[in-house]
């Protein structure tokens, strides 16, 4: 299995971005990692191999990139799956029939959808709940609980879980806390430092930062976890492409260049709607009036560049929408490029629609992920499309 380097934990974080998981190629030195595209390996004898047999169980390009993922958010172990949604399945797959898992009730909806409409008829039983209380967490336990599973902040409600109490909730309970960890990224928050098990992300997302490929990957840092997730990844065969590995590699490289600039984005553009829209309609972690402000603040470096805001109908919101020209209308998040969505249709269009609803996830909510272009230009764009 897939571990890091113990050299590539010593070092800064832009250090690790650009170096972690990687060194030189052997044969002719390059300084980037190889695409190494092979499905199989030649062996030297009956048993005998450089330790690898198949490329569903091992690649180097996707090891560099395991490795690499696994420094940044301080694991030890890392595992490269073909999408977000992937890894979570493969995650759940350390279950079993019988088992009962607590969820945040506030999830992207393609978890929930997979919670929902696929696993639960394999006998897990979920439990939804605010996990913005973690006495909540703790009321849902029950004797079978093995897992407690959380996004922070929420998509797309922003609301933000504190790790460390929901770590002791999951903990006495006998059971792993996993987080979702794909908005704020390891540049902006660490969950395993508040005592998380596993921590998962869409490399999708901001890891890989340029909206050209699809993956996901679980950190881990107990050697039996690890051990597990291994078999698995190779049993189950949920894994990447080499070259999707190489492109989240690639991406990685400048996480710490971009989620600053993310971040500087988000909090300009979050201000200006609020100041223009009111705070009640702007959901937002970095603003003051946002209700967990100060819990964000102290389990977050930064705040990112993913907003939500109220236009109170769906003519309101379409014609947003419609209207943006520097924001593009897509599902996805975490690029360079900014994009608009609306939730209620996109990323949440499997949820029904009575539980959006008591969610507070309405029809007029419209989703923002602030790119890396100049600010004025994203302020202008939706000064012209809210005008």
């Amino acid at each position: 299995m897939t571990r890091v380097f113990d050299e590539d934990l010593t070092a800064g974080f832009g250090t690790r971005a650009i170096h972690a998981g990687q060194r030189p190629e052997p044969h002719a030195g390059a300084i980037m990692t190889p695409v190494y595209l092979t499905s199989t390996y030649v062996q030297e004898g009956i048993g005998r191999n450089k330790g690898y047999e198949y490329a569903r169980g091992r690649n180097p390009t996707r090891e560099a990139l395991e490795r690499n993922v696994a420094a940044l958010e301080g694991a030890r172990h890392g595992f490269a799956f073909s999408s977000g949604t992937g890894c979570l399945d493969s995650i759940m797959k350390l279950f079993r029939a019988g088992d009962h898992i607590v969820c945040g009730e506030n999830v992207y909806g393609g978890t929930f959808r997979l919670f929902d409409r696929i696993l639960q008829n394999f006998g897990l039983s979920f439990t939804y709940v605010d996990t913005r209380d973690p006495n909540r967490i703790a009321e849902a336990c029950t004797p079978t609980t093995r897992a407690v599973i959380v996004e922070t902040p929420t998509n797309p409600l922003m609301r933000i879980t504190d790790l460390a109490a929901a770590a002791e909730a999951a903990h006495r309970a006998g059971a792993l806390l996993i987080v979702d960890n794909t908005f704020a990224t390891p540049f902006f928050q660490r969950p395993f430092e508040f005592g998380a098990d596993i921590v998962f992300h869409s490399t999708t997302k901001y890891l890989n930062g340029h909206s050209d490929m699809i993956g996901g990957i679980a950190l881990v840092n107990d050697d039996g976890l690890a051990e597990r997730l291994q078999f698995i990844l190779n049993a189950a065969g949920a894994n990447p492409s080499p070259f999707d590995s190489w492109l989240a590699l690639r991406g990685t490289k400048t996480l710490h260049l971009r989620m600053p600039r993310h971040d500087e984005n988000g909090r300009r553009v979050a201000a200006w709607l609020a100041e223009r829209m009111g705070h009640e309609r702007v959901i937002y972690p970095g603003l003051e009036s946002h209700p967990q402000h100060a819990l964000a603040a102290s389990q977050m470096r930064g705040f990112g560049g993913m907003i939500t805001i109220d236009l109170g109908t769906k003519e309101h919101a379409g014609r947003l929408l419609e209207r943006v020209r520097v924001f593009s209308l897509a599902e996805s998040l975490g690029g360079v490029e900014s994009l608009i969505s609306q939730p209620w249709s996109m990323t949440h269009g499997s949820v029904p629609a009575e539980r959006k609803a008591q969610l507070g996830i309405t029809e007029g909510m419209v989703r923002l992920s602030c790119g890396v272009e100049d600010a004025d230009d994203l302020l202008a764009d939706l000064e012209q499309a809210l005008g």
